[in-house]
């Protein structure tokens, strides 16, 4: 298969329109072609096309920056002599002097196909902004590696944020270029906006279902997505980062497991097989020590969880990563009604809101969690709607 960034290098064709502009690059560490050229050097590199300038989305153009809410600077390519902007520094939404610096700016960003990851977040502040500048905006489309099955709670208005883009749910089922089709329609953007799509694309193909397993190389695009297992996980494991349990940063698994010095994860699991078993389809979990060496529980022995979303355990169209970690936070309020669950901080510079909230876009899951008459079914009620809508309302968006 190729990916949008293969597809424009080795067509002129595709290219041609860029000839005489000024060429602007969204990019990060995971952005590169089929042979690991990175994006910026293989476009610079071709006859025709002008870059004056690159972007950098949270952890950086170079993913240098290892934990979450680490800002980072702007500074000027040494390769290409160009700038550099950083769009998780000063400033999260593109200046007027950044968007004076180019006519067209190709956004090519492996995403992992969840509403809370930050990539798809600038893409809708640089929409908006080209909107308003008259500028165009390409994005080099690359595969969903969770694939097309949709999970979780839709935002609830008032909710927005960095990690709160828009009205979806937590497991989206889009492509980065799709999801820019949804900006432009829903948010009623005037905008010059274009995918270069995928070739062969087969989001329900095994073994990867969304990745093309054995054709291309995973490359991290932000430190602690390691692999195509945590991609999988993530739109149930990155709650975690709005409670005091572990997501095993610090750990080589990140976002894969979860655990605390405090909790028996044996009679967690028990809890949550007698909870909801049908929830922990797909996938098999295995209780385990961790020790993380920075972050939450440093250097701490802590007892945990790990999702065992690979081969032979995986089953796509079983899998529920929102609905299995959920779980996980009612069994431990079930066997531990005090725990000091809910971590209390600015998640994402967002002040007087607690973090799991901002994370799901409204307290729903979290009163779920904390009402002790709630029960699997009454969660399942709720985000079986807003499933189906979304799905409902996807469909007018898929390229694929």
């Amino acid at each position: 298969m190729k990916f949008g960034i293969d597809r424009l290098l080795i067509d002129p064709a595709l290219r041609k329109p860029l000839s005489g502009k000024r060429v602007a690059m969204l990019a990060h560490p995971a952005s590169v072609t089929e042979d690991l050229t990175h994006a910026l050097d293989a476009l610079a590199a071709c006859d025709g096309v002008n870059m004056t300038a690159a972007f950098g989305p949270q952890h950086g153009l170079r993913g240098d920056k290892q934990d979450n809410m680490i800002e980072s600077p702007d500074f000027n390519d040494p390769v290409h002599g160009i700038p550099v902007f950083s769009l998780y520094g000063e400033v999260r939404r593109p200046t007027d002097a950044m968007m004076a610096t180019f006519d067209v700016i190709l956004v090519d960003l492996q995403d992992l196909g969840c509403r809370i990851y930050t990539f798809i977040t600038t893409l809708r502040y640089i929409l908006e902004a080209a909107a308003a500048h008259n500028k165009q905006v390409w994005v080099l489309d690359r595969p969903n590696p969770a694939g097309r099955p949709v999970e979780g709670l839709t935002l609830r208005p008032g909710w927005e944020s960095f990690v709160g883009a828009g009205a979806m749910p937590m497991r989206h089922g889009l492509t980065l270029g799709e999801m820019g089709v949804w900006f432009v329609k829903t948010l009623g953007l005037n905008v010059d906006y274009r995918v270069i799509e995928m070739e062969g694309w087969s989001p329900d193909a095994a073994p990867g279902f969304g990745w093309p397993q054995g054709a291309r190389t995973w490359i991290n695009p932000s430190p602690n997505a390691p692999n195509l297992f945590m991609a999988r996980a993530y739109a149930g494991t990155v709650m975690l980062e709005g409670t005091t349990l572990s997501e095993g940063r610090g750990t080589t698994r990140p976002l894969e497991l979860f655990g605390a010095p405090d909790i028996d994860a044996l009679a967690v699991l028990g809890e949550m097989r007698a909870l909801a078993p049908d929830w922990l389809a797909g996938c098999e979990l295995r209780a385990c020590w961790f020790e993380p060496t920075f972050h939450k529980h440093a250097s701490a022995l802590c007892h945990g969880v790990q999702v065992h979303c690979e081969e032979p355990f995986y089953v796509h169209a079983a899998f529920r990563p929102w609905r299995l970690q959920a779980l996980a936070f009612k069994a431990i309020r079930c066997l531990y009604p005090e725990y000091p669950l809910w971590r209390d901080f600015a998640y994402e510079y967002e002040q007087g809101k607690l973090a799991i909230d901002v994370i799901n876009g409204g307290p729903g899951l979290r009163e779920w969690v904390d009402d002790v008459g709630a029960a699997p079914d009454d969660l399942e009620a709720l985000a079986s709607v807003d499933e189906q809508a979304w799905l409902a309302g996807r469909a007018a968006y898929l390229l694929y």
